[in-house]
């Protein structure tokens, strides 16, 4: 989705920045104590060789009620969905904005939080959840846009989040730029070059995740999302299990706009990756296209996205597990 939502108003930056500043709804805050905790010493980790952990990546549509397509009330949709978030372990979230609060302050589960930039159009939008310490948080803004999306500082995180004693895995949220335009296109293809290009340079030999509302599909023709498995080594959870393997055709028709209506088997925006490293296999036990859980009472969506889940499992590679014993011997 666009970061300001499909089938919207046009407004101009200084529209936008007047209904920011008079919206009652803006509040900042930290949600914990915890928030954006990054670990120093890790002596309460414990000494594992092998897990698992859940993650999800949902756009939840938080920007001010009056622009945003999501059919329900934004602040208690936004409440709500919190509240089931509680069930993963590690959460990505996009256009989280103007309802930041609602977000976090019902939940007491995730310890580690990244601090919000604030509304639109000061923040990013994107921000992460875990039950595991984090570290090294990196925000970084496209170097391309198109439209509406060059309102906020639209663009990825990098974070690290450490699963046992001292087994870190590098964690990356995204969102794209939006539309299907050709001139939209061709930027949506630099933001994935630039974070490509990121990815080369500051995750060399770590093991991977990425996940975010990539805004681009392998079957449109325009986009190059591929570009992430060819150049990172990165696999998609749904061309893995949904897909067994193989890649949509590339077609030069524009895709169809309502993602509230796919399935499993259709290829959504919304997106997870994975790589393993030389020390650490990293592999997913399932994937899921959620677009049953997150509905409110009357069955309506919360969002105007549906998020995507993996199961994961860990473990450490029989030559780390000897250099990690070795090492503990010696000392």
């Amino acid at each position: 989705m666009p970061n300001l939502c499909k089938n919207k108003r046009a407004f101009s930056l200084w529209g936008l920045f007047v209904l920011v500043l008079t919206c009652n709804s803006t509040e900042r805050t930290n949600g914990s104590s915890v928030t954006d905790l990054l670990i120093g010493k890790d002596s309460f980790m414990k000494d594992e060789t092998e897990g698992q952990f859940s993650a999800i990546s949902y756009n939840i549509a938080g920007l001010p009620a009056i622009i945003c397509s999501a059919k329900t009330p934004r602040a208690s949709s936004i409440a709500a969905i919190g509240k089931k978030l509680q069930d993963f372990d590690i959460v990505h979230v996009q256009e989280d904005f103007n309802y930041h609060s609602q977000l976090y302050d019902g939940d007491d589960v995730h310890n580690y939080r990244t601090e919000t930039k604030g509304a639109v159009p000061f923040g990013d939008g994107l921000n992460t959840l875990s039950k595991f310490p984090l570290s090294n948080v990196v925000r970084v803004k496209w170097n391309d846009c198109t439209g509406a999306d060059c309102m906020t500082p639209k663009g990825f995180t990098y974070t690290r989040v450490q699963l046992a004693l001292n087994v870190f895995i590098d964690f990356y949220n995204v969102h794209s730029n939006a539309y299907n335009t050709l001139k939209a296109a061709s930027a949506r293809r630099e933001n994935i070059k630039q974070l490509s290009d990121y990815i080369r340079k500051h995750s060399s030999g770590n093991a991977v995740v990425l996940m975010g509302d990539l805004n681009g599909r392998y079957g449109f023709f325009y986009d190059n999302i591929q570009l992430l498995t060819t150049e990172n080594g990165l696999q998609d959870a749904w061309i893995t299990h949904q897909k067994r393997g193989k890649m949509p055709e590339a077609l030069k028709i524009i895709p169809a706009a309502n993602i509230l209506n796919l399935t499993d088997s259709s290829e959504t925006i919304d997106k997870i990756f994975f790589r393993s490293s030389p020390t650490i296999e990293l592999k997913t036990i399932s994937y899921s296209f959620l677009n049953r859980l997150f509905n409110n009472k009357e069955g309506l969506p919360l969002s105007d996205h549906h998020p995507v889940s993996a199961q994961f499992a860990w473990h450490l590679k029989p030559e780390r597990k000897h250099l990690s014993a070795h090492s503990h011997k010696a000392l």
